[in-house]
This record gives structure tokens, C-alpha cells and sequence, in this order.
């Protein structure tokens, strides 16, 4: 991978990142989980709810060449909406984005960084040093249930 670039992301690339996180959603997470879910996940990774979380300077992005390719958010010392371009996988990218986020929440002074992992994603954060401290639930439509890791990482 390239040099990238990494910064705060801003409201004109709001659309950009939706597209980048929904179309990730609609990939992968289908093979883990119901519909239901799936579609929670679209509705709560919105145009709307990402340009507000813009707005309150959470996001961050990075490029290399030019290309968004990846995004993730941070408010105080926890991590959400980690999301890579499909390109990136394998070649550090999301790794990158996390250990900037860290960075960032180390300077912070916080002695820990914290996220919620979708079931795809746990490996991913384990082979980073994170840990499942619960696991987590939460009730969705049509009886559904959201299973999901809550897990931390000393910095």
C-alpha cells in the first residue's frame, strides 16, 4: 500500500463515505446475519447519521492515491464504524486505520481504546490485541437479536 493520507473527514465527503460503508454492509454482512439485522445496519450507517457524526468531527478517513479507502469513528477513546474499502483488505489498510485511531486516543491520555465488533470483524480485532470483555445483544424487529463484542485494548 501507498502512503496514505489521513485526516478528519468533512461534510462533502459524507456521500462518499455512505456509499463506502453501505455497499461494505450489503457485502458481507448478509453472510453473518439476518436481514433484519443487515437492514439495521443500513439505516443506523446513514447519509444522515454519518453527516452528523461528521458534523461533531468523530470521523476519519484515509486515501492513498487519491481514493477513499476507508473510514472509521472515535468520540472519546471508542472506536465505531470501521469500514474498508474492499481493495484495501488484506493489504494493512484497515490495520492502519485502527492503529491511527489508537494514536489518537493514546494522546488523549486514555490508558484504553474500547469498540463494539460485528461478528465479521472479531478476528480482525483479536489479531490487533483486542479482547471481548461481553458479549452483547440487542433486540431487533421480527424476533430478531443483534449479537455482537464489546472489546478492548490497553494502549
Amino acid at each position: 500500500m501507498k502512503y496514505p493520507l489521513y485526516k478528519v473527514a468533512t461534510a462533502n465527503e459524507a456521500p462518499a463515505i455512505t456509499e463506502l460503508v453501505q455497499n461494505t454492509i450489503k457485502a458481507v454482512y448478509p453472510l453473518y446475519y439476518p436481514q433484519a439485522v443487515v437492514d439495521f445496519f443500513l439505516e443506523l450507517h446513514s447519509l444522515e447519521n454519518i453527516t452528523e457524526d461528521i458534523d461533531s468531527g468523530k470521523v476519519r478517513v484515509f486515501y492513498t492515491d487519491g481514493k477513499l479507502m476507508g473510514t472509521a469513528s472515535r468520540c472519546g477513546n471508542h472506536i465505531t464504524r470501521l469500514y474498508i474499502e474492499n481493495s484495501a483488505k488484506g493489504k494493512g489498510g484497515g490495520s492502519f486505520l485502527l492503529r491511527m485511531l489508537e494514536q489518537e486516543i493514546a494522546a488523549e491520555k486514555y490508558i484504553e481504546a474500547v469498540l463494539d465488533s460485528s461478528l465479521p470483524a472479531v478476528c480482525f480485532y483479536e489479531n490487533r490485541n483486542y479482547r471481548t470483555v461481553r458479549h452483547q445483544t440487542y433486540n431487533l424487529k421480527d424476533n430478531c437479536v443483534l449479537v455482537y463484542e464489546v472489546m478492548k485494548k490497553m494502549l
